[in-house]
């Protein structure tokens, strides 16, 4: 007698849930990434009004506030997932809204006083 034939690979779906608490979500316009040997993370902010000064030499320069809003570690195997995550989302948007533009053409970020 022999074995069975082995069937098709079962298919994974994740079933992915979320709190009540977590449903809204936080806001977040700044991202910082860094990692070590054996993470990535990633740091989701939300910006604060810039401040004008001076830096260390006395140097103009304009201090931009960020308060972290979640800070997620990742291992490095996700990262390329991540990353196509994130493309193929970018083109289905794009394909339903049209491109996505830059606020390139207004006002500048931060004008000079003059």
């Amino acid at each position: 007698m022999s074995a069975p034939e082995p069937g098709p690979d079962p298919q994974v779906r994740f079933d992915v849930q979320i709190t009540p608490e977590m449903e809204a979500g936080v806001y977040a316009n700044f991202l910082n990434v860094w990692h070590t040997a054996h993470e990535f993370t990633l740091d989701f902010a939300s910006t604060m009004p810039a401040e004008q000064g001076t830096d260390e030499l006395g140097a103009p320069s304009v201090r931009i506030p960020a308060r972290v809003a979640v800070r997620v570690k990742v291992p490095p195997t996700l990262m390329f997932d991540i990353i196509r995550a994130i493309n193929d989302n970018l083109t289905r948007y794009e394909a339903t809204f049209g491109a996505i533009s830059r606020p390139s053409d207004g006002p500048p970020l931060y004008p000079d006083d003059a």
